[in-house]
């Protein structure tokens, strides 16, 4: 039976230790905050992320070793490498760490992105400004997720307060692209080098923050096959181990790079009721180089996050196909704490269920978009 320790203790551990027990993996994590919610699954060392001491009793504990959070440090990710097996490697995750580089690394493998500028001061913004336009996103290059980490130019009016936000970090400008809608693939890479993709889904973000995933996303037969095919050379060029996902923009038509989450992903939780094998369980597969699963979808499948607070369980429980998850957290704004994944044969069905299960959650505009979309 070999472990696999994560670093990182969030509800991504949480699901991914959930998903690998059947499989017989055991699980260690690591956290510097006290009773992550994994460790209602799994057992956890508290430590900091460069609390050599503990780390290095953590590497001795474990047989591989992989992430739930790609803003662990990339010299940390390099210092365990020397000592254990570590998926996915330092190198992508330092890559992905980089607004800057992560760019850069799409427009060189082919993949278009919106326009961008580094920005080091405030001059380089004035003149970053002039060459990409208005309206344009200052971000910072590193730490940012979930909308954290940015700001939104729409005229000079905003360069001051944008700057006083965000100054003293580098950072990058990025042209605002004016998207028919976003999508992502999530993809997984075995130590064999098989590859695989689940289908294109649309999501909805509200504040930077995924309110809701449709799996397949509408329409995009046309865009699996360039999606694919962006995502295998990604993954080819930093030798990706484990499951991730490649965020895009559909732009008249087509596909533009948005960012690269190392990592099991939001957008993937359908997965786990709406396909054969889900990408937790895939990505255990892949870290201990077993066979990869099947990354079909089952109908049709819709999932709502639950961010902040959760909502009351019982009309989603009694709804038929109807999935609920509670990541064991106490409430706080703007946290994930949960979602709900909805499973139907045909979209007429999901159609029809979507509806039910959104009103009696007091969430029908939360939904209203996905059904639009449906």
């Amino acid at each position: 039976m070999k472990t696999i320790g994560i670093l990182g203790g969030g509800q991504l551990a949480r699901m991914i230790a959930l998903a690998g027990a059947p499989l017989g993996a055991r699980f260690l994590v690591v956290d510097n905050v006290a009773d992550a919610c994994a460790s209602q699954v799994a057992p956890q060392i508290t430590a900091d992320w460069r609390d050599f001491a503990a780390l290095e009793d953590f590497a001795k504990r474990i047989d591989v070793a992989t992430f739930d959070f790609e803003n662990v440090p990339a010299d940390t990710a390099h210092w365990l490498a020397e000592r254990v097996a570590v998926f996915p490697n330092p190198r992508a995750l330092a890559t992905t760490q980089d607004r800057l580089v992560e760019k850069t690394l799409f427009r060189e493998l082919g993949l278009d992105t919106p326009a961008f500028v580094a920005v080091d001061s405030r001059a380089d913004l004035d003149h970053a400004l002039v060459e990409i336009g208005y309206p344009a996103v200052l971000k910072t290059r590193r730490l940012g997720y979930d909308g954290k980490g940015q700001f939104r130019i729409k005229s000079p009016a905003d360069i001051d307060v944008a700057w006083a936000a965000l100054g003293g970090a580098a950072l990058i400008l990025e042209a605002w692209v004016a998207f028919e809608c976003e999508v992502s693939l999530v993809a997984v890479r075995g130590r064999d080098g098989a590859f695989s993709t689940y289908p294109l889904v649309q999501n909805w973000h509200e504040e930077g923050v995924l309110s809701a995933t449709l799996a397949p996303a509408p329409n995009s037969e046309g865009l699996i096959e360039a999606a694919t095919r962006h995502a295998r050379a990604i993954a080819e060029h930093l030798d990706y181990v484990g499951t991730f996902a490649l965020e895009l923009f559909v732009k008249d038509g087509q596909l533009l790079g948005n960012e690269m989450a190392p990592r099991v992903h939001n957008s993937g939780h359908w997965t786990i009721e709406g396909a054969p094998c889900s990408q937790f369980e895939n990505h255990v597969r892949a870290v201990l180089g077993l066979p990869l699963g099947d990354t079909s979808v089952l109908g049709t499948a819709v999932m709502l996050n639950f961010i902040g607070e959760l909502p009351d369980a019982t009309s989603v429980l009694a709804e038929p196909r109807a999935h609920w998850h509670d990541y064991g957290k106490s409430p706080r704004a703007g946290r994930k704490v949960g979602h709900a994944t909805l499973c139907a044969a045909t979209v007429a069905e999901m159609r029809e269920r979507l509806v039910h299960v959104a009103r009696a959650l007091g969430r029908e505009a939360q939904a209203a978009p996905v059904l639009a979309a449906l």
